[in-house]
């Protein structure tokens, strides 16, 4: 946990630079506070460590806790746009596993080295108020990314099945036609304009789907946070992914998919 229908636009380069160059700072604040000590470690420290200048840190984040926000972020991120990424086909439950068993696991996602700096950057959060704010920070992110995820998923759904009704509506009209004489010509019909990305009421997250988005992210969140607290390994049926898979499956009695709202008589 320390990384989607709609594709983002490819980054610029001086974006990738400014990535990168985030990225170097993190692992080497992570690498500081792992070898000294959160308190030993000052931003200069880190700004030497990651070979830039400290004005250059200071550009890129505001205080020496805020410097490992990247490596919690990449893996809270990379889950929740594993979900985005799921088959479409997938309800909502399914989709979460998949989502687990493609960034969780070594083979696939985060590595078993990786697993153990997650360990000690969870257990570093757990002892700084300062360093717990970034990474309660950061699952709110994510949690934020999964509400918008599950929208799109719900309205990607809904827009299938009007296509599907519609094209069903016209075949039964071409059916009908063709049964009957023709008396007249009808009119062309005008072509339906083409799907915009401007947000409509269909593809705004309902409370029930935020509700959804924080019950999951709660799941994973505890199933990582009680994994590190351990000294088991990262996989295996006490490992991060199986207590998240476990977790997931406790709720499997929790409505996923959004009700239709009864008509108020």
């Amino acid at each position: 946990m320390i990384s989607s229908a709609s594709p983002s636009a490819p980054a610029s380069l001086t974006e990738r630079r400014k990535a990168a160059t985030r990225m170097e700072i993190a692992r080497a604040a992570a690498g500081l506070f792992v070898s000294r000590g959160l308190k030993a470690t000052r931003a200069e420290d880190i700004a030497q460590a990651a070979g830039v200048a400290p004005r250059t840190f200071y550009r890129y984040f505001a205080t020496k806790e805020e410097a490992v926000a990247p490596l919690y972020a990449a893996g809270a991120q990379r889950w929740a746009e594993a979900v985005r990424e799921a088959p479409a086909e997938l309800p909502v439950p399914d989709a979460l596993d998949h989502a687990v068993r493609h960034t969780f696991v070594s083979s696939h996602g985060v590595s078993a080295a990786s697993w153990e700096w997650v360990r000690t950057l969870i257990r570093l959060a757990g002892t700084s108020p300062a360093l717990g704010k970034v990474w309660a920070e950061v699952c709110h992110t994510s949690e934020t990314t999964l509400t918008e995820v599950l929208a799109e998923r719900t309205e990607c759904t809904k827009r299938t099945e009007r296509t599907e009704r519609t094209e069903r509506t016209e075949w039964v009209g071409r059916a009908t036609a063709t049964a009957q004489p023709t008396t007249a010509a009808a009119p062309p019909r005008t072509p339906a304009p083409a799907p915009t990305s401007i947000p409509t009421p269909d593809n705004v997250a309902s409370p029930h789907q935020r509700f959804t988005a924080a019950v999951a992210s709660a799941a994973v969140r505890v199933a990582v946070e009680s994994w590190a607290a351990s000294n088991t390994p990262p996989t295996g049926p006490e490992g991060p992914a199986e207590l998240a898979l476990r977790n997931l499956r406790a709720l499997r009695g929790f409505v996923w998919e959004e009700e239709p709202t009864e008509r108020k008589s």
